[in-house]
């Protein structure tokens, strides 16, 4: 990958020369593309998102990314010593973490900049397939990590099985180009919910019972919109970061990629042989999991 490689070759001296910070920041014509995607993925979204009757084709992500901020209070939570008795999804209402003890001005502010955080992580590794498996395999430990928080909601279960079954098939689809424009889609979804959300919450009304309006009471300072600003601040620039990250990190051209794919972590009946052992054990390992989780459930 580029990012262990910040060299270029110049065909002059054949030797291997240092790239030049401008030539890491500028574009290839595959991130270019990867730019364009992006920029529609945002202009998609907003539209889905506000529009009814459309916004059930986005339902799904909208769940999963509010997913992502529950399981960032959850994720805060543990670290500061709380007990973690429930999580409830709603694409509406934005969820709800069931926690008691913690520390919550740090609990409070992890939903948004989690998300943030998250999604920016996720649309760098969109730039690169095999980044892409890598955060994929990481996004099913945090769907077992949601599930088991709510293991007593049934939707939760649906939602993330499917989508589960959703990255499988990406996977396999054109060596795994396609899972990375998923990744890309995720990721960008989850940053625009931060953005959505804060205005929504604490901008264009003012929500009593927000993360906003709950961190505004206990430290005071501020008032909700204005703490709504700042976190919507340091989520657009975790989302600017993650793109510069994707820009320097995975200059390799499309072909490039495909041919990595194929060794790293290859779908089954490729070409690739490295890494099949792993793919084939966390899927079976994946599967096991959630079956097991369900029959204790039932």
């Amino acid at each position: 990958m580029s990012l262990l490689y910040p060299y270029e070759y110049d065909t002059h001296t054949h030797q291997l020369v240092t790239r030049s910070l401008d030539s890491r920041l500028t574009p290839t014509a595959t991130q270019r593309t990867t730019l364009i995607v992006a920029g529609c993925y945002i202009l998609i979204i907003g539209i889905l998102w506000h529009v009814p009757y459309l916004n059930f084709i986005i339902y799904p992500f909208k769940l999963l990314t509010v997913g992502f901020h529950e399981m960032s209070h959850a994720f805060m939570g543990v670290l500061t010593c709380a007990h973690i008795h429930s999580i409830e999804l709603d694409p509406d209402e934005g969820g709800a973490t069931s926690m008691s003890g913690g520390i919550p001005w740090l609990t409070l502010p992890a939903g948004y900049l989690g998300s943030g955080l998250i999604g920016a992580a996720l649309i760098a590794c969109g730039f690169d397939t095999s980044a892409s498996k890598v955060a994929s395999l990481v996004l099913a430990a945090f769907f077992i990590f949601t599930l088991w928080w709510a293991r007593r909601n049934l939707l939760t279960w649906v939602l993330l099985l499917g989508m589960s079954g959703l990255i499988v098939l990406f996977w396999f689809l054109k060596g795994g180009e396609a899972l990375r424009y998923l990744v890309l889609f995720i990721g960008v979804m989850s940053c625009m919910y931060v953005l959505w959300d804060v205005i929504d919450d604490t901008i264009a009304r003012k929500v009593n019972s927000s993360d906003a309006s709950a961190f505004a009471r206990i430290c005071g300072c501020f008032p909700s919109q204005v703490w709504g600003v700042i976190w919507l601040f340091i989520a657009f620039v975790f989302f600017i970061l993650g793109l510069l990250v994707g820009i320097v990190a995975f200059k390799e051209s499309a072909a490039q990629q495909k041919e990595d794919a194929k060794h790293f972590l290859p779908a089954p009946g490729t070409n690739g042989t490295l890494g099949i052992p792993l793919l084939s054990t966390s899927l079976t390992l994946l599967v096991s999991v959630l079956s097991s989780a369900l029959l204790t459930l039932l």
